[in-house]
């Protein structure tokens, strides 16, 4: 029953509760992206949600234009270059997931679930990996707590899977938690490199 409808209304609820909250902190941190990075303020990019159906992620930027910074030969700069300090400072409080929680509204996404990577990585999981798409994705996640970019991809995935069988208001409440303790402490967070794409898109949304 919550898989199926309760945690739909939680989401709805929180979520929007949410928005209201900490409109003050959007539009401070909407500020602050403005003035130092220029327009657009948000970064949207096209992420496989549940059953694979495509949606637009939001998020608030954290790094420069690739236009801006491009390398001789029109080759992007790698995203550790292009990432300002306003970024850095944004991902470690988590203040860049903020957007997300329209998404949430809008039922692309889910308070809690595994976090949606990039589409051109569909193909490369397998049937056991490919479950993670059976629920809405996440703003947070099982693996998200328990390591977040510290852990192997097949470790997230194995958790990913793991909450697919495993969804209740008991575990998504412990989840939320951790997530609030994890993001007070900034445990865990990276800022992606190419390193951590060879194999599979970052979690944590490399802007490029």
């Amino acid at each position: 029953m919550y898989a199926r409808r309760g945690k739909r209304i939680v989401d709805l609820v929180v979520a929007g509760f949410l928005l209201v909250l900490l409109s003050p902190v959007m539009l401070v941190v909407a500020g602050l992206v403005r003035w130092r990075l220029g327009s657009p303020v948000l970064f949207r990019q096209v992420r496989p949600g549940r059953d694979g159906r495509l949606f637009t992620i939001l998020k608030f930027r954290t790094m420069r234009e690739t236009t801006r910074d491009a390398a001789r030969g029109g080759v992007p700069l790698p995203d550790e270059e292009r990432m300002t300090t306003l970024g850095r400072r944004l991902r470690a409080a988590s203040l860049d997931e903020i957007p997300e929680l329209w998404n949430v509204v809008r039922g692309d996404m889910s308070l809690v679930g595994p976090r949606p990577l990039l589409v051109e990585y569909l193909s490369q999981y397998s049937p056991r990996q490919a479950r993670r798409h059976e629920v809405r994705p996440g703003i947070t996640g099982h693996a998200q707590v328990s390591g977040r970019n510290t852990l192997p991809w097949a470790e997230r995935f194995d958790l990913d899977v793991w909450y697919v069988d495993n969804v209740s208001f008991r575990v998504d409440a412990r989840i939320l938690v951790r997530t609030v303790l994890a993001v007070l402490r900034s445990d865990g967070v990276q800022v992606p490199s190419t390193a951590n794409r060879e194999a599979i898109a970052d979690p944590s949304g490399p802007e490029s």
